[in-house]
């Protein structure tokens, strides 16, 4: 099966964009507000949120975190050695916006949670997804999404900065 690009980099560019200004506004601005990527997917969109909420504000707190050895399946998959969390800001009373590329089943936003709590208790935990494809097997529900991707089980859907496909 053949790759087929269903988002192209300015069409992830402009979602960030979108996506950083929800942020500002459902926060009334970035006082308290962290950007925290899950390892590996989200860190760059972490850091494009980041960049994007200090050119039309001003800089927020960003790091990331590996929430691997959380994972409810952590028998089932590998971990990958290499991936470390970086948070070298309070967490304590912070709304934390949690960033991830794609959102699936819910299961690795859930072990992210759980990792989060290691660093501290934020005042509010936000999900910003640049991919919702569905199929969630555990309650959780993004605030900030840049596209809405309806897939099937079968399909794998890869995002990055360079664009998002599906295979």
């Amino acid at each position: 099966m053949t790759a087929k690009q269903v988002l192209s980099p300015d069409d992830v560019r402009r979602a960030v964009t979108r996506m950083a200004h929800e942020v500002i506004e459902r926060n009334q601005g970035i006082d308290g507000v962290v950007l925290v990527g899950l390892q590996r997917g989200g860190v760059w969109l972490a850091d494009a949120l980041a960049a994007e909420i200090a050119r039309i504000a001003e800089p927020v707190p960003h790091g990331s975190i590996d929430a691997s050895l959380y994972r409810d399946d952590i028998g089932l998959r590998p971990v990958s050695p290499g991936s470390v969390s970086d948070i070298s800001f309070p967490i304590d009373g912070a709304i934390v916006v949690l960033a991830d590329d794609v959102l699936y089943t819910g299961r690795t936003v859930k072990a992210a949670l759980d990792a989060i709590g290691d660093y501290g208790r934020p005042a509010a935990v936000q999900l910003a997804v640049l991919v919702d494809r569905g199929h969630r097997e555990l309650p959780i529900r993004p605030d900030f999404v840049g596209k809405n991707l309806p897939t099937s089980s079968a399909e794998t859907v890869v995002a990055s900065a360079d664009g998002v496909t599906i295979a």
